[in-house]
């Protein structure tokens, strides 16, 4: 077990014999083949993640929507049992907190984000809620623990629990809406923080372990694993997916990010819009985030702040490192700096090393996630 900001969750799962003690490396560490096997697992069959330290925020009243599409970068407007991705943004367009939006009604949101912005994520909302709104914010977080089901096979065991259609027509990606498990009603989001096919559950705490045990009962039939937050760390390393604190923050803009995908530039008004549509008319960023796979066979770990080089300078540091074992790479992401602006033509271009207990090693940038960039696996 680990633990962030308070909470308790897992890091790993001990297999067979090996010692379950944490031991830390340069290198790999002493949980590299438990974490290997969960990252497998979760490509091959299902995986089940407890992410109950996600924190939730009960947004509603009649201005709901309105405080929420003034706050966040994208356009939380949208139909009941949509989730949106999106920012929220500072004057600067800096990224204050990353979140997904669920929306419950025409006047209730559900606001998903890490563990470790609990208190700055709530206060960032009030901060900027006008005191005659009508709109009341409750964290719900201990009320509502989440497991998430992760791979190619968990489709099949939540329509085995649940009997609901969970098909694409039936249940396209990025929506959500309540089905049962057991005695539980329990709301299913289409979302995934690992690159495969999955789904968030959000479960009353009261029912949370029967859920949980009524999902390893029948599990067992799809060959159910379980996985911790190092195989989590691992798994979105490969899609390049960004963690608010690392790879993202109050100084580091969507487009420097890869993130303008979550901003709606066509909504007429939200915290940041100024900032983001000057430096879009600027042109081709010079900062940018950027992911990097070392070279097949290099066993050298990547964690955080190692240099990134080209032609003898440094041009940037690692914001996160991991090895990603669907791929077996060793991976990191890191903002790359250029005057002339930062682009997919200026990166294939020029070659990049990555400096590792003060030796560089050759290492392959790019602006895509090296695991399924076109995201074949996670709307299938």
């Amino acid at each position: 077990m680990t633990e962030m900001a308070g909470y308790e969750r897992p890091g790993f799962f001990g297999n067979g014999n090996r010692s379950k003690e944490i031991t830390y490396s340069y290198g790999p560490q002493s949980w590299f083949d438990d974490t290997k096997a969960e990252c497998l697992a979760t490509e091959s069959s299902v995986t089940m993640f407890d992410q109950s330290c996600y924190v939730k925020f009960r947004v509603e009243g009649r201005d709901a929507c309105r405080i929420l599409n003034h706050v966040s970068a994208g356009n939380v407007d949208v139909r009941a049992g949509k989730v949106v991705y999106t920012q929220w943004l500072n004057s600067r367009g800096g990224i204050e907190a990353d979140v997904t939006i669920t929306r419950l009604s025409e006047t209730e949101f559900l606001v998903v984000t890490i563990a470790a912005s609990q208190s700055r994520d709530m206060a960032w909302l009030k901060r900027n809620t006008p005191d005659d709104a009508h709109v009341v914010v409750t964290d719900i977080t201990p009320g509502l623990p989440m497991l998430a089901l992760m791979g190619p096979k968990s489709r099949d065991l939540l329509e085995k629990l649940s009997g609901s259609d969970l098909s694409n027509d039936a249940f396209p990606f990025g929506t959500s809406r309540e089905i049962e498990i057991g005695y539980g009603s329990v709301r299913a989001s289409r979302l995934t923080f690992v690159g495969e096919l999955g789904w968030e559950l959000y479960i009353p705490a009261d029912l949370a372990t029967h859920v949980f045990d009524r999902i390893v009962e029948v599990g067992a039939e799809f060959d159910l694993g379980h996985a911790g937050f190092f195989a989590l760390n691992s798994l979105r390393m490969e899609k390049g997916y960004r963690h608010w604190g690392h790879d993202i923050g109050e100084e580091d803009t969507p487009r420097q990010a890869g993130l303008s995908f979550a901003v709606d530039y066509e909504k007429l008004e939200f915290i940041g819009r100024d900032a983001l549509l000057a430096e879009r008319d600027r042109g081709i960023p010079t900062k940018r985030l950027v992911q990097f796979r070392l070279p097949e066979g290099c066993r050298d770990m990547l964690y955080h702040e190692e240099p990134i080089w080209k032609d003898g300078d440094i041009v940037g540091s690692i914001t996160s490192g991991g090895f990603g074992h669907r791929l077996d790479r060793s991976l990191g992401m890191g903002y790359v700096n250029c005057a002339d602006g930062v682009s997919k033509a200026f990166l294939e271009s020029n070659e990049f090393e990555i400096e590792i207990a003060c030796e560089r090693i050759p290492s392959e940038p790019s602006l895509q996630p090296f695991l399924d960039p076109k995201n074949l696996r996670i709307k299938v």
